[in-house]
């Protein structure tokens, strides 16, 4: 999930895939100030109010919301039905990143700079309050195609560029666990990510992305979201630009 790949590759092979998009897809054109990306799990008691405001944090224009589910709690009795190691990893990098080892959840990270627990609203809200993305990122379909557009700044240091797929909402039954006995709705449910390629400073980045199969695999998808973030020595940094579109 990490391997970086030439931006000249994107266009014919990283997005081979099997569903297309829908017709009539319509981004929202406000420019985010703010990613958060919510660590939970459906095994985790303590995650539902996190989860719900996640839920509220997406009607907002000017957030990009993404929720990544964890794979460590799922030893309980209950296996997360979104779970992926890889996103249980990202965690552990930013916790790397920061200097430490600790993990929970449900925590919010904003802008790859800052954890806090998802579950606290006022805390949430005080990161927000004067978080800002310094890149702004256009997503825009045109004919067959979507396309990126990264302008360059070189005031700031080179940065990968990522696409993640979400499903805007799912309903779980779940029947074990610290959950069980609850239907669950959750929203921002993050299926996938991939690299696109390197956003250069210099000279920016612009990108074609064929919506034909740009759904993905997954079943639900209809979302996404375009990252643009720094790397320090393997491990994520701060979050530089972001947009997302949705089908």
């Amino acid at each position: 999930m990490s391997s970086r790949i030439a931006l000249v590759l994107i266009v014919g092979t990283a997005l081979s895939l099997a569903l297309a998009g829908a017709p009539g897809a319509e981004s929202r054109p406000a420019q985010p100030r703010a990613v958060v990306e919510l660590f939970t799990s459906q095994g985790c008691s303590q995650c539902p109010p996190a989860d719900a405001l996640l839920t509220s944090l997406a009607e907002r224009g000017d957030v990009v919301a993404l929720a990544y589910h964890v794979d460590y709690w799922d030893y309980i009795g209950w296996e997360d039905t979104f779970a992926h190691k890889g996103f249980s990893d990202r965690q552990r990098a930013y916790a790397k990143s920061w200097g430490s080892s600790r993990i929970y959840t449900p925590q919010m990270v904003v802008n790859g700079a800052e954890g806090v627990v998802g579950s606290k609203r006022d805390a949430v809200q005080d990161a927000l309050a004067s978080a800002q993305l310094p890149l702004a990122v256009d997503l825009s379909p045109q004919g067959d195609m979507l396309a990126v557009r990264v302008p360059a700044d070189e005031t700031l240091a080179d940065a990968n560029i990522w696409l993640v797929r979400y499903m805007v909402r799912a309903d779980v039954e779940i029947d074990a666990g610290e959950n069980a006995g609850k239907n669950m709705v959750y929203t921002q449910v993050v299926t996938d990510r991939q690299i696109l390629g390197m956003w250069e400073a210099e000279t920016g980045a612009e990108i074609k992305l064929p919506l034909a199969g740009l759904q993905g695999n997954a079943p639900g998808n209809t979302g996404l979201a375009v990252l643009v973030q720094n790397e320090r020595n393997g491990l994520p940094g701060p979050i530089l630009g972001a947009a997302f579109y949705e089908f």
